[in-house]
Formats: C-alpha cells, sequence, structure tokens
C-alpha cells in the first residue's frame, strides 16, 4: 500500500492528506448551499470554514496526542507529522462545537441552526475522510477470515489492503466509512420532513454517529485507551445521550413552532 499520493522528491502529498481534504471541500460546499437557503450568506461560512477548519484539525490532534502522552514526550516533532495519521475525530466534534457556540453568539445567530447545515456535510465529509485510514494501513480492527470478510461483501481490494503481515483484520474504517455514508443519506431526508425542528439533525448525528462509532470502536485494535476503557466508546455514549435530550429538548412546544423547514424562520447575518 503506497500513502503517497504525489512524490515530488522534496515534497510529499500523502492520501491521507487528499482524503482530508476531499472531505472537507464537499462537506464545505454542501453547507455553503444549504445555508444560503437560509439567508445565511457563503461570505460568512467560508470565515466560519477560514477558522473553524484549524481549530478542529488542532482539536482532533490535541485529543490523540493527549492519550498518547508517554510516545510523543519522548518524541515531540512527531506532533506535527498530522499527515502521518493521527487525528481523533471526536476531538475535532468537540473543538468544533466550542468555536461553533463562540461565532455563532459573536454573529447573534442560532447555533442549532448553524449545526444542523454543518452537521449533514459533516457525516459526507467524514465518510470520505476514513479512506485516509485505509492508505496508511491504520484504524483496522481484530484479526479475522478472509472468509467472514468476503461474506460481508467488503470489497476486494479494501480486503486485501487489510492483509496485514499475512493477516486479515476488520477494515473498521471502511465499516465507519459506510455507516457516516448511510447516515448522510438518511439525514438528508430527515432534515427536509416537515415537522423536524432546529436542533433535531444535530440531535440525529450525535446518536447516529454515536451508536456506529460505539460498536465499530468494539473491533478496533488501535484505541486511544485510559486504562481499560476505550476513550471513544465512552465519548460516544455521551454523544447517544446528549442527542437523545437534544432531541426531547427540541421537541416540546406547539408541533408548528420553530421548524427548521419554515420559509420565514432564516438568519440574517450581519457580516
Amino acid at each position: 500500500m503506497n500513502a503517497i499520493f504525489l512524490d515530488l522528491g522534496s515534497i510529499k502529498i500523502y492520501w491521507y492528506s487528499v482524503m482530508i481534504l476531499s472531505g472537507l471541500l464537499i462537506g464545505g460546499t454542501l453547507a455553503i448551499n444549504e445555508a444560503k437557503k437560509w439567508a445565511i450568506t457563503e461570505d460568512f461560512m467560508i470565515n466560519l470554514f477560514f477558522y473553524l477548519i484549524p481549530f478542529a484539525i488542532i482539536g482532533a490532534r490535541l485529543y490523540y496526542v493527549s492519550f498518547n502522552l508517554d510516545y510523543y514526550k519522548t518524541s515531540v516533532i512527531n506532533i506535527f507529522k498530522v499527515w502521518e495519521g493521527g487525528l481523533a475525530i471526536h476531538g475535532s466534534i468537540i473543538a468544533g462545537l466550542l468555536f461553533i457556540i463562540f461565532y455563532s453568539k459573536k454573529h447573534k445567530i442560532n447555533t442549532f441552526r448553524l449545526l444542523d447545515i454543518i452537521v449533514v456535510g459533516l457525516l459526507i465529509g467524514q465518510s470520505i475522510g476514513r479512506w485516509g485510514n485505509f492508505f496508511n494501513q491504520e484504524a483496522y480492527g481484530s484479526a479475522t477470515s478472509l472468509a467472514f470478510l468476503k461474506s460481508l461483501f467488503v470489497p476486494n481490494f479494501v480486503i486485501e489492503g487489510m492483509q496485514i503481515n499475512g493477516v486479515y483484520h476488520h477494515p473498521t474504517f471502511f465499516y465507519e466509512s459506510l455507516w457516516c455514508l448511510i447516515g448522510f443519506i438518511i439525514i438528508l431526508f430527515v432534515r427536509r420532513y416537515k415537522y423536524i425542528k432546529i436542533g433535531q439533525p444535530t440531535a440525529f448525528y450525535l446518536v447516529w454517529y454515536g451508536i456506529g462509532r460505539f460498536f465499530i470502536e468494539g473491533l478496533r485494535t488501535d484505541s486511544l485507551m485510559y486504562h481499560n476503557l476505550k476513550i471513544a466508546q465512552f465519548t460516544s455514549i455521551l454523544m447517544i445521550i446528549a442527542g437523545i435530550i437534544l432531541y426531547i429538548i427540541k421537541n416540546k412546544g406547539s408541533k408548528l413552532s420553530n421548524l427548521y423547514n419554515d420559509e420565514e424562520n432564516v438568519e440574517r447575518v450581519n457580516f
């Protein structure tokens, strides 16, 4: 497996970076187009992403590094080698959420409206970005058999890519990519449901991704750990609980109040 997309001698572009960037561009474009429907300007969204993306990447890296301190204390320079992998999506979500709360309050825009717009692009972005793990041959699961993988209709090139030192492994990156893709398709319909309320698409994301990641993480062999606890599973449980609570809270009140698809419920941003 060649992790390098383009080798220019002194400059190397890695597949990992290409897949992450592709996910960001596609997800960001979807968010910008959706935002326009609610009077949120393209300039506002581009400026948001200009700051949000670095914050999210830094958050993802710091989250990962914080649970691998023993290694990075002896190899500090490797903290900056993000192209070699080591970005934890939960860290990205936390950092991104905090920044979106700050940014929405600063510009007096409904935080949940903004989150609802972004989570759809986030799901497809995660689905695409996970393929960076494939080229790095990371984020795979425990050993399994060729026959079992074929029974799941996993593509042959994925199966062979997950043959490491002669042993086949669960392509957990593929499972998560597929789970996010399915979630992306579902949320496109959820978001267009007549009576969906602002905040409930975000609740769907939290529950959907939380459930998928909890079970997929159970198969992984490279989990971030705190003693015997898989951090991603713990965080996923918190996401599921938060999503359920958010859905219930947003479902209160009149059936016709605070609707996501209310054409008069727009966000006019002075930017």
